[in-house]
């Protein structure tokens, strides 16, 4: 039976055989695969959508598997990444571990051998999502500062993501400007004032992804974080 209908596979792989095996397998046991047969695609696609796994070769063109794995890493990309290359040597494997990979694998490997690497890296994946942080149809990642409500979702930027993250910690609480300011700019002049102008636009890119209301103002307090059913 497959349970993996929303999980979304990224396969970085040039050889067309390879990336046709892989993907047909992961298909039939319920993933979403999407292939990038170059490194530049590859980066691409992480640039833009979010990925609960990468299988990742290291000998692709553009970009190779190692420069994409630093640059995700450099982003703040925490996706897991499970390397699959032809090279055997302890050298590239290593490099890749230090560049933050989670594991590999060497061709050629069996099907069931990858399958029950990407399931292990998946199960310790949500284990670690701990810091995820959720309200009602909101969900708030911090490795990539993605904001989710109802499956669509927008990246945030430092201040934005700061504000919501303090807001969705003290959700249905009245919060303060001086207190918001506190959180996000860390005491660093008066600050107040601009949070009104971060709150505006946090309150557009909810308005881009729901019809509910989130943030309210409190007259002579600051903001509130709570659903309301539609906008007003």
């Amino acid at each position: 039976m497959h349970y993996n209908i929303n999980m979304k596979v990224l396969l970085v792989e040039d050889e067309a055989k390879v990336a046709n095996f892989i993907s047909k397998g992961l298909q039939e046991e319920g993933y979403n695969v999407e292939v990038a047969y170059d490194g530049k695609k590859g980066l691409e696609l992480l640039k833009e959508f979010n990925y609960d796994i990468v299988l990742l070769d290291l000998m692709i063109p553009e970009v190779d598997g190692l420069q994409l794995l630093k640059n995700i890493r450099s982003w703040g990309i925490h996706t897991p990444v499970l390397i699959i290359t032809a090279k055997s040597s302890k050298e590239d494997v290593v490099k890749g571990l230090d560049m933050g990979s989670d594991d590999y694998l060497t061709k050629p490997f069996s099907f069931e051998e990858l399958l029950a690497r990407v399931r292990a890296l998946l199960r310790r994946s949500r284990k670690a999502d701990t810091h995820i942080l959720e309200y009602k149809d909101i969900i708030l990642n911090p490795y990539n500062r993605r904001l989710n409500i109802a499956s669509k979702d927008v990246e945030l930027t430092e201040k934005e993501f700061l504000i919501m993250e303090f807001m969705l910690k003290n959700s249905e609480r009245a919060l303060t400007r001086k207190e918001i300011a506190e959180y996000v700019w860390q005491n660093q002049g008066d600050s107040t004032n601009i949070v009104d102008v971060y709150v505006n636009f946090l309150r557009k890119k909810i308005e881009s992804l729901s019809v509910k209301k989130y943030i309210h103002t409190v007259r002579g307090i600051g903001y509130i974080l709570k659903e309301e059913d539609e906008k007003v």
